[in-house]
């Protein structure tokens, strides 16, 4: 039969006990015919010829009954023996049966009776289930009243915390849940030429409060001997670095373990020191770290410090968060009154955690500042006019903002006098990037609630004012003194009373209803005056090409104002962005990007893994004829680099056919991230043409002495398309072969050579795990582990793969940054023309396609 008349027996015959078979053998035959063991079939037979379908002339009783005894014995059973009350009504005569029937046992049939009374014996003897009380429903005018959202609000903020701003982007983005925060994604809208034109030409904001402050707090010279076993020199200036240890410049390093370089990475941090305040013995560091690093680094402080003593804070504890039940509760004024306060800082602490650890050895000191700052992010050449804009300086110095030292009013007063005239030059700057990289300003300004223009504009230069002027030029050349420097938001105290002096949104409408002039500017109160501070940030600074692109400021508040500062700078005509701006303005710059880009460091690690799950599931969510074939285009880590494995092949590659054992591949160690900057300088110059200048030059035995230094390691780089194409994550950098070369040579427009399509050795092991539930190590077009030979598993050897690829909007043509193995890239380097050094192919992991491309390392 057809697959059509078999689903049409079954659905008929679906309802029939299984226990029963059916047979003809009790059919009467005619003409010879011998009766045949089956059933009633319709239509014609594959064979060709047909049953008859005529009635039988007559049956014989006996074995007619016997057939079916078997099914009314069925029958009788599945009656008799009622699963649920409704089989007993069900057995009611047509005349008794109800709709509603009554639980009296009485009103039955005595033959029912009895099975009756067992249910509800059994009924009653069960355990009642504890119902969920559910709670009664409030109109949406109730749940809306600022207490009940306050108490929402807070309930909701217990797992993953918010920023001040949160409100404003969940009404218009995307938003993510990662690291303990609910942070911003992208917008709702198309929005990605519109920031990358505001990157450009004006200015984007980005809300970075999320970044953990780490404060240290101490002797200088004890602070800087228990953080020089967490930096390298090798690697760039450190903490203890002259420009920076004044407090007139912001430093960046990378951390390790303690004593572990070069290996032990764990992640890139910023540095801002308090500049020295006289006849103070103590200074004070903020280290700014990404929260996926924030136990790393804390332990590691902890670690060199010595700082294990936990030290009770006379600060408030942060207010309970009341579930919001969505009814009443009685409960008292005062508890509702503190229940309903806004959560402010990492006010979702749970009470009794520790934030400021002590040692009696070092006299060192901890602090954890984690949101305790706003912190935002403004990129552009135009950054600078929005501040200018938006902020006004103070008209003197108010009495909550002064710093409980030994300084005198007068000086005071002088210094607040300078930082004001400072901020007011910036007007005569042309673009961001002609300000040193990190200058530090620091300022108190009044509440920019009260200059709050009525519609929103464009921030836009001040060309009238003079560009000659020579205080403009020593601006430019020298940067903010230290000085000027100096900021009271350094002092806790003075932070908490800014914080809880803050007008509320109410007192600013009513001052405005008493206006005379309406529009005219408001008055600012005898508390207002805010404490702040404006960290330049260079943007690129390494490398030849768009040198400063991306630079703007970091503008630093006390916690509370948040939205306070946030809305003026929106009405100045800046676009926002979020986390995927942050990674497209890393790429753009040519930075790797944390933690995306650091799979040395344990939460680059973690993040890989994530992202891993992530693009499998992506995959396996797609129909298994629409995904692609990874095993036939050569792929083996489409999801996932592995790093490990390819530097240790590249190293006995390298070995075998130098027909030496190597001392760096003896004994197990992990992969290592080349950042020596002597390594990195002489890797950049070598992979140069040799057209230009070359103060490193390359031979056998330098090139076997740096991989003798860091073999096994791994170099960031550069890679520009030399034609068309656009790369992608995880895209395979591969070693060109001699004619791929000459090919290139003859036709510099060449499109490249194509890699031959592989065969799926592995399509008949997955032949019955196809779809969403099938394992991981059992997805089709995908190799399971352990991995074949990541080097040579294509017409051509692996180098690394492309960690952030796309059309850069910035350079006009593709770009892409991606690791390569250093091993690797010395062997290559070694056997390339001198005019045609640097030069790969770059092939995406769903293509078969190479292009050419050429390496660059910034420095």
């Amino acid at each position: 039969m057809t697959g059509a008349k078999d689903r049409m027996r079954e659905k008929k015959m679906k309802n029939q006990p299984r226990n029963v078979i059916y047979t003809s053998s009790g059919r009467g035959t005619e003409g010879g015919q011998g009766s045949q063991a089956c059933g009633w079939v319709r239509g014609h037979q594959p064979g060709g010829h047909s049953y008859s379908q005529d009635l039988p002339k007559h049956i014989t009783a006996s074995f007619f009954a016997r057939a079916r005894a078997a099914e009314v014995n069925a029958m009788l059973k599945a009656v008799g023996k009622p699963a649920g009350s409704c089989h007993i009504f069900n057995a009611l005569p047509k005349h008794m049966r109800r709709r509603a029937m009554s639980h009296n046992t009485k009103r039955l049939p005595r033959r029912l009776r009895e099975g009756a009374e067992r249910l509800a014996e059994r009924s009653q003897r069960a355990p009642e289930k504890e119902k969920k009380q559910l709670a009664k429903s409030r109109s949406r005018r109730a749940r809306r009243r600022h207490g009940n959202l306050l108490l929402e609000f807070n309930r909701r903020q217990r797992k993953n915390k918010w920023l001040e701003t949160h409100i404003w982007h969940a009404k218009r983005f995307h938003m993510l849940k990662t690291w303990s925060y609910c942070l911003p994604l992208k917008p709702t809208a198309k929005s990605f030429r519109a920031s990358y034109r505001a990157m450009n030409t004006h200015a984007l904001l980005q809300d970075l409060s999320y970044y953990c402050c780490l404060e240290l707090q101490g002797s200088e010279e004890q602070m800087l001997r228990a953080l020089a076993r967490l930096t390298s020199k090798q690697t760039g200036p450190t903490f203890a670095a002259a420009s920076c240890l004044s407090g007139a410049r912001q430093g960046s390093v990378h951390l390790y373990k303690a004593d572990q370089f070069p290996q032990g990475s764990l992640g890139p941090a910023d540095f801002l020191w308090r500049p020295r305040v006289p006849d103070a013995s103590d200074r004070q560091l903020w280290i700014w770290i990404h929260p996926a690093l924030r136990q790393d680094v804390l332990s590691e402080l902890q670690l060199v410090c010595q700082c294990f003593e936990a030290v009770s804070i006379s600060e408030e504890s942060c207010p309970a968060v009341e579930p919001y039940a969505g009814r009443k509760r009685k409960r008292d004024e005062d508890d509702a009154e503190q229940l309903s306060k806004r959560l402010l800082g990492n006010g979702t602490r749970p009470a009794g955690t520790a934030v400021r650890w002590h040692s009696s050895d070092t006299a060192i000191t901890i602090s954890d500042l984690t949101m305790e700052i706003v912190r935002y992010r403004l990129i552009g050449p135009l950054a600078h006019t929005v501040l200018t804009d938006t902020l006004r300086p103070a008209s003197e110095e108010m009495e909550v903002t002064k710093p409980s030292n030994h300084s005198t009013d007068e000086v005071d007063t002088s210094v607040h006098q300078q930082q004001a005239d400072i901020f007011q030059l910036l007007r005569g700057v042309g673009s961001t990037a002609e300000l040193p990289a990190g200058c530090v300003l620091g300022l108190t300004v009044d509440d920019p609630r009260l200059t709050l223009p009525q519609k929103r504009g464009k921030s836009v230069p001040d060309l009238q004012q003079s560009a000659e002027d020579s205080r403009v030029r020593d601006l430019t050349l020298r940067g903010v003194a230290a000085h000027c420097s100096q900021s009271t938001l350094w002092d806790a105290s003075v932070r908490d009373r800014v914080t809880h002096n803050r007008p509320s949104e109410q007192e600013l409408n009513r001052m405005r209803s008493e206006l005379l002039v309406p529009g005219s500017r408001l008055s600012a109160a005898a508390q207002a005056g805010v404490p702040v501070l404006l960290v330049h940030q260079g943007g690129r600074v390494r490398g030849e090409e768009r040198l400063h692109w991306g630079s703007g400021w970091d503008l630093m508040l006390p916690k509370g104002w948040g939205m306070a500062f946030w809305v003026p700078l929106v009405y100045r005509g800046v676009r926002v962005g979020g986390l995927h701006m942050s990674v497209k303005a890393s790429q753009f710059t040519g930075q790797p990007h944390f933690p995306h880009d650091y799979p040395d460091c344990p939460a680059g690690q973690r993040f890989q893994s994530e992202q891993e799950a992530e693009l499998l599931e992506k995959f396996k969510r797609r129909p298994p004829s629409k995904r692609t074939n990874y095993i036939k285009h050569g792929c083996l880590a489409p999801f996932r680099c592995p790093w490990q494995q390819l530097t240790e092949e590249w190293e006995e590659l390298v070995n075998l056919s130098a027909e030496t054992t190597s001392d760096c591949g003896t004994g197990p160690s992990d992969f290592a991230v080349l950042r020596s900057l002597k390594a990195l300088r002489q890797l950049s110059a070598w992979c140069r043409p040799s057209s230009r200048r070359n103060s490193f030059p390359l031979t056998r035995a330098t090139a076997a002495a740096l991989r003798q230094e860091c073999g096994r390691s791994l170099v960031w780089v550069r890679l520009r398309l030399l034609g068309k194409g656009q790369p992608a994550l995880h895209a395979t950098v591969c070693v060109p072969t001699t004619s791929d070369l000459q090919l290139l040579l003859k036709d510099a427009h060449s499109s490249g050579p194509q890699e031959p399509r592989h065969k799926d050795h592995l399509k008949h092991l997955r032949r019955h795990t196809s779809g969403p539930e099938e394992p991981a190590c059992a997805v089709r077009g995908v190799w399971p582990p352990p991995l074949p030979s990541v080097l040579s598993h294509c017409s051509r050897l692996t180098l690394g793969w492309v960690q952030q690829g796309d059309f850069s909007l910035a350079a006009g043509h593709g770009e892409a940054l991606a690791f390569i193995s250093v091993s690797g890239l010395l062997h290559m380097i070694l056997q390339q023309p001198q005019e045609q050094r640097g030069v790969v192919l770059l092939r995406n992991p769903s293509s078969l396609q190479y292009r050419y491309a050429r390496i660059s390392i910034d420095i």
